[in-house]
């Protein structure tokens, strides 16, 4: 659908980062300076009291958000503040959507989580733990709105689960690079490659996260095959240490349009490798 637009001409950067974190008026500022780094599409996190495929940098960042007062209609408020011109995909966990009564037609779950999200703007949703088994529906919600469905692949996804998120994914599949939860690391895993082979035949991008944290890292990524590259806590990072400084809020946004430009660099240098080796 809609979202396999940004992967269409160059490796795709995509950031993650909690709406809200640490203050909504911050977090409008951080999430416009990902944009001017060169982020492609924006996957924006609708905090969760219990996010259990998190390390420890994003349920902080969790907390932070929580505590500030965000709520699943702040967040939709939030978003349509927010001045940025790049794609955004709700990334959440689906106990919020199937409780979530739209303020105006006063119908609850998915359908009317999906219409919400349309009127701001949101373009697709990343269901943390979502199976595809009991996806359809939201799978027919996105559908009716015109949005896109992204499933995350662990390395251990195989067999029917791996064959119903094929049938229901749109938009592109969020490749595990490595098992755990989120968190930025000092390598790449070597499951990367092993992991895009197993969606090789899917026909949508391939974006590969979990544990990403430099340009170089980002390179190496998209050399061994992949569209795209999500990261998140190697800017929730950013953000965290921001909150903890004295250091101001333009400051912090700096940084994150300088990493985001980092990383995004690094995924073009990834794409020029990839296409070099094509043509030999």
């Amino acid at each position: 659908m809609a979202l396999e637009r940004v992967f269409a001409d160059e490796p795709a950067f995509v950031p993650y980062v909690a709406a809200g974190d640490p203050t909504y008026e911050e977090s409008l500022e951080y999430v416009e300076a990902l944009e001017r780094g060169g982020a492609d599409v924006i996957e924006l996190g609708l905090p969760f009291s219990e996010p259990i495929a998190e390390g420890s940098t994003i349920q902080e960042a969790v907390v932070r958000s929580l505590e500030g007062g965000m709520t699943p209609d702040r967040y939709f408020e939030f978003v349509e503040e927010l001045d940025v011109e790049v794609p955004l995909v709700c990334m959440t966990y689906y106990n919020l959507i199937a409780q979530y009564t739209h303020p105006e037609t006063g119908e609850t779950g998915p359908r009317a989580f999906a219409q919400r999200a349309d009127e701001v703007g949101i373009e697709g949703f990343v269901v943390v733990d979502l199976p595809a088994e009991e996806a359809g529906p939201l799978r027919a919600a996105c559908d009716e709105f015109g949005q896109d469905l992204v499933f995350i692949i662990a390395p251990t996804t195989k067999g029917e689960r791996l064959e119903r998120m094929q049938e229901n994914v749109s938009g592109y599949v969020y490749v595990q690079a490595r098992l755990g939860v989120t968190g930025a690391r000092d390598d790449v895993s070597d499951q990367t490659e092993e992991s895009l082979a197993r969606v090789d035949d899917w026909d949508v991008p391939k974006a590969v996260g979990f544990g990403i944290k430099t340009g170089e890292h980002a390179e190496r990524i998209v050399s061994a095959g992949a569209d795209g590259i999500i990261v998140g806590s190697a800017l929730v990072d950013i953000v965290a240490e921001g909150a903890e400084s004295d250091r101001s809020v333009a400051e912090t946004a700096e940084r994150l349009e300088s990493k985001a430009r980092e990383l995004k660099g690094g995924a073009l240098a990834g794409g020029e490798l990839a296409a070099a080796e094509r043509s030999d």
